[in-house]
Order: C-alpha cells, then structure tokens, then sequence
C-alpha cells in the first residue's frame, strides 16, 4: 500500500460545495439547519466514528471522518454567513494552539515521559486560560 500524506488539497473544493448546499439555490434541508439543530449529528456521527475505530475497518473510518467534516464545514460555513468566523479563522487557532502546546516539536524545548508531557501540557492550558 502506498503511504499517503495529509495534504489537504480537497478542502477548498469540499468547503465550496458546503458554500452552495447552504446557498439561495442550494439544498433545502442544508439551508434550514442552524448550530442547535446539527448538534444531534455532530453527536450521531462521532459515535459511528467510534464504532468504525472499534471495528478498525479503514474504509468504514474513511468515511465516518467525512460525515464528521462534514457537520463541522456546516457549522463553520453557517458563522461564516453571521460574520462570526470562517473555517480559515478555526483552522489557524487549532493550528497555533498546537504549535503552542507542543513546544518539546515546534520550539526544540526538551521533555521527558508522558507524565512531563501531560503537565506541559496543564501548565500551557492554564497560561492560555489567563
């Protein structure tokens, strides 16, 4: 099998489609969701993950991973249309809050066992929470 790399190059043609289900000529039901109403989804389709993890069939997961982008390009696409935020905005606070919870990668700081890690870790959130 060959290896694959996260690329990401499907997102903006994934996030367009988005754009239009949620679109004045776009899918009905897209349309009419709200953050309240697709949280039942959201929660439906992390437990189909879950199972699919459980059962460790790669294909099933695949595709359980897609329905869960899914829900979240839906929720970032509907701030989006409120001016809130955009699925870039989330993206680069996941992607800051990562570089900055793992410095022993990111900022060559050493560390020791897993315990060390987990109260960098602790210690960063409570900094970030400040």
């Amino acid at each position: 099998m060959t290896e694959k790399k996260i690329t990401g190059h499907a997102l903006p043609g994934f996030l367009e489609i988005i754009t239009r289900l949620r679109a004045e000529n776009g899918c009905p039901w897209d349309r009419k969701q709200t953050p309240a109403s697709i949280k039942k989804y959201l929660l439906e389709e992390t437990a189909e993950l879950v199972e699919a993890i459980d059962e460790g069939d790669p294909t099933h997961i695949c595709e359980e991973i897609g329905d869960i982008f899914y829900i979240l390009a839906m929720l970032c696409e509907m701030f989006t249309e409120q001016g809130k935020f955009n699925a870039d905005d989330a993206l680069t606070a996941i992607s800051e809050k990562m570089i900055r919870r793992h410095p022993h990668v990111f900022a060559g700081i050493p560390t020791g066992d897993d315990r060390a890690l987990k109260q960098q870790w602790e210690a960063i959130k409570r900094r970030e929470r400040r």
